[in-house]
């Protein structure tokens, strides 16, 4: 096992070699071939940031625990008469509060930096701080990229070469509820979206797909939530959800099971992407053979400059990619969306699940995602 995974990881740090970000040169910074570009006048980047509470729509429940708001930090990253915008988004499980973030943003020192096209240095420097504070990099890390995207003139799917047409339909969550409830957010989809999420992992899972089985013929994307825990009655729940229409699940075993997770996906009809078993960059060679594919979070993995890499290395890897985001505004989600025409899933609806979202940016039209020709993360306040 051990040498397998070696040789894994040898392969996955190969496969970043070439650098294979298209429309990035080889030190990882944007190209700038075709764009008009806005260098400014030699100042310094000033970044501001302020806490700010997502309200959610409706009680959001998984496996493990309930909530009606997210902690939620905004970032502003001012540079020459332009300002780029990022965001820290905190549900429970991540391990950071808004104290934390905040602790972590005021160590940020940017005007040290002349040049926001060096994405790399300055990035490598906001990751080197600490080694964890992945969403409050992250945060960094979108402004920053908002930024770069505003004084280039365009959107990143463009810097990146990426055929906007491409992008796939986002799922759209129903958490943990009770039927009456289930039933009436799945009527609130109806020809709105052209995929459902549903959040499985307690005891009431085929109440919930029969719940939703009554009202909508919807292909569903399962996610248990590391919910359940033998390993044997979970392939048999997957088989049973193949049946009702079910065409993936997300991290149906805790994260540290990787021997069980590649048991199921051994033996599985369905694609079992992991989740919480994933973070950064580093984690993705060792869950070839145990997970089908990954699903990336910007929060986790510090932003769109790595996770641009993640999904270069799934898929040398022969693994699926998949974004997903948590509770945010338009903001993050916006700025994962601009990878998503790489994606094979994408779960790109968190801002969808709030009431007071700062910014419009990308847009969900017959269920997919459909990316503007703003510049940066494609983001405008309200």
């Amino acid at each position: 096992m051990q040498n397998r995974r070696t040789f894994l990881k040898t392969a996955a740090l190969a496969a970043l070699a070439p650098a294979a970000v298209a429309g990035q040169n080889l030190a990882g910074e944007p190209s700038t071939a075709g764009f008009a570009i806005n260098r400014g006048g030699g100042g310094r980047m000033k970044m501001t940031f302020f806490p700010y509470e997502l309200r959610l729509r409706h009680v959001f429940t998984v496996a493990s625990y309930s909530r009606t708001t997210t902690p939620d930090v905004q970032v502003e990253i001012a540079y020459e008469g332009l300002t780029g915008y990022g965001e820290a988004s905190m549900p429970p499980y991540l391990g950071e509060t808004t104290e934390s973030v905040m602790a972590f943003l005021s160590r940020v020192d940017l005007g040290q930096f002349a040049d926001p096209f060096q994405l790399e240095e300055i990035l490598g420097y906001v990751d080197s701080l600490s080694p964890r504070d992945t969403a409050a990099k992250a945060a960094v890390d979108i402004a920053l990229h908002d930024l770069v995207g505003k004084l280039l003139g365009a959107p990143w799917y463009r810097i990146w070469g990426l055929d906007k047409a491409k992008a796939p339909s986002t799922t759209f969550t129903i958490g943990i509820d009770t039927p009456e409830v289930v039933r009436a957010k799945t009527k609130e989809c109806e020809g709105l979206f052209n995929i459902l999420k549903v959040k499985l992992g307690r005891d009431n899972d085929k109440e919930m797909i029969e719940t939703i089985r009554s009202v909508t013929d919807l292909p569903i994307a399962v996610d248990a939530n590391q919910g359940w825990t033998d390993r044997q009655q979970a392939l048999d729940m997957i088989h049973w959800l193949k049946e009702q229409g079910v065409v993936m699940v997300e991290q149906p075993l805790s994260k540290e099971r990787l021997d069980d997770s590649a048991w199921i996906t051994q033996h599985s009809p369905l694609p079992i992407f992991a989740d919480e078993s994933l973070q950064r960059l580093a984690d993705v060679p060792a869950l070839k053979g145990a997970f089908s594919g990954i699903n990336i979070k910007l929060m986790k993995c510090t932003g769109m400059r790595e996770a641009r890499k993640m999904v270069t290395v799934a898929h040398a890897l022969g693994m699926r990619a998949m974004l997903g985001c948590m509770t945010e505004t338009s903001c993050a989600v916006s700025a994962a969306a601009q990878l998503s025409p790489l994606a094979d899933f994408a779960d790109l609806d968190g801002n969808l699940l709030i009431s007071n979202d700062r910014f419009v940016g990308m847009e969900v039209v017959k269920g997919k995602i459909t990316l503007n020709d703003h510049s940066g993360i494609g983001i405008v306040k309200r």
